[in-house]
């Protein structure tokens, strides 16, 4: 019964991500930022990869400079690897729907620093990452982000060739 009870019980980093999320969403970046980074600061390099991936995943949003934005977005990719090796607590299957947005992330990241074939790489991962996810309106908004950034870089192998592209999004666990 007590096990139940702690795995019903709301995971309170995950909880204090989402509320500053909201603070991000509703425009004080700044502060956001500076909250993510206590955030990380109390769980560090080495806490749940759950937490880690969640947390650099929104943290990049909040980056001015491409490159800190990369970083971040490295982070994520590295905590989910460990999550879908089965290194850290979660449904190692789950985490294989986080992929093609980090993917996308890590690709959208690149063509901001003139990486057009890093950016390639990463994008074709996105894509073959992205049967993993749901048809729903957040799988079909990566899966159309991911069709319009292989237009723009001229790479466009995509089933659909969509080309809206919703706000940037990232899965939430």
């Amino acid at each position: 019964m007590a096990e139940r009870q702690e795995q019903a019980a709301p995971d309170a980093v995950l909880t204090r991500i989402g509320q500053v999320v909201m603070l991000h969403h509703g425009g004080d970046r700044e502060e956001a930022r500076h909250r993510f980074l206590q955030l990380w600061a109390e769980v560090g390099e080495h806490g749940a990869p759950l937490h880690r991936c969640t947390l650099a995943h929104y943290l990049a949003d909040t980056q001015d400079d491409p490159s800190d934005e990369l970083a971040w977005d490295l982070r994520a990719l590295s905590a989910a690897e460990e999550l879908a090796d089965g290194r850290g607590a979660g449904d190692p299957l789950s985490v294989r729907a986080f992929f093609p947005s980090l993917h996308l992330n890590l690709a959208a990241d690149y063509v901001k620093l003139g990486r057009a074939e890093a950016a390639r790489s990463h994008l074709r991962r996105a894509r073959r990452a992205a049967g993993s996810l749901t048809d729903d309106g957040y799988g079909d908004g990566v899966r159309a982000a991911i069709s319009r950034l292989e237009l723009r870089l001229g790479d466009d192998d995509s089933p659909d060739g969509d080309s809206w592209r919703p706000p940037r999004q990232r899965p939430t666990p």
